[in-house]
């Protein structure tokens, strides 16, 4: 118990370090956080960039009278917790939404604790809580086209639907639910007295197996009427044991807030 109660300080602590400085993502599906957790001294290194489909959108803010801004996320996350049924990640990002002059706090932190399936009971489900985009409050003016101090808190379940004879898994489905900072989510153009800083979470993954062990796909959901809300679609790769690219298609809710839709690529490589 001694053992666990150091590690869990430990993490507070670095989590906080994270955090003090000041969007940052945690183990994800496409664009929601997954319930899949970095195991034990494994660095995750991701590179995401995510690139304007088409011109500005309506009503969309934009420093440019050509195109949206697009966006570079580079982050390390790290596992922490040596047990199998209960793991521990956390990470800091440095985000740049180019030509943004309202988000003065590019750098954030992240955490997640989770349990894998069948770690509680037979057939119980794979759970994860945790928060992104930990940073210091925006004033309310500049809220919605930053991220920074969006402190989006969450919990997801998930579960792979298991092969029945000849016919394969269907994959894993996933549902959740996240409330973030009322101040990140208001828009202030319509009623800074409202706030969409809440909704589901909801996705399904599969490794493509017939197909290739290297190939997976996925799709996810993040509602609310906000900057943050989206479907999105993807394919992933795994050129190697521990490095894959996410080539992916993001469609935003309200893209008088978040802009145009973007492709995306995310590069993940994991250490050692």
């Amino acid at each position: 118990m001694k053992k666990i109660t150091k590690i869990l300080s430990l993490a507070t602590m670095l989590m906080m370090a994270a955090t003090g400085v000041a969007m940052a993502t945690p183990s994800t599906q496409i664009w929601i956080p997954s319930t899949d957790v970095q195991g034990y001294k494994t660095l995750h290194l991701g590179i995401d960039n995510y690139f304007r489909a088409s011109g500005v959108a309506k009503s969309a803010p934009s420093p440019s009278s050509t195109r949206d801004a697009n966006v570079m996320d580079i982050g390390l996350t790290a596992g922490i917790l040596p047990f199998e049924k209960l793991q521990m990640e956390i990470g800091v990002d440095y985000l740049v939404i180019a030509n943004n002059p309202n988000d003065n706090h590019p750098l954030m932190g992240n955490f997640k604790i989770g349990t894998p399936e069948e770690s509680l009971f037979k057939l119980s489900p794979a759970l994860a809580f945790g928060m992104y985009n930990i940073g210091p409050t925006q004033p309310a003016g500049n809220a919605p086209f930053v991220v920074s101090g969006q402190n989006i808190i969450y919990g997801l379940a998930a579960k792979t639907i298991p092969a029945i004879g000849p016919v394969p898994s269907l994959g894993r489905v996933s549902a959740g639910y996240y409330r973030g900072s009322k101040n990140s989510f208001q828009d202030t153009r319509l009623d800074p007295s409202k706030s969409q800083n809440q909704g589901v979470l909801l996705s399904w993954d599969r490794t493509m197996s017939e197909i290739s062990d290297k190939l997976w796909m996925a799709v996810d959901y993040m509602g609310g009427n906000n900057v943050m809300g989206a479907v999105n679609v993807g394919v992933s790769w795994a050129f190697a044991k521990n490095v894959s690219v996410i080539f992916g298609y993001d469609i935003y809710k309200e893209k008088a807030l978040a802009g145009n839709n973007t492709f995306t690529t995310q590069l993940d490589i994991n250490f050692p």
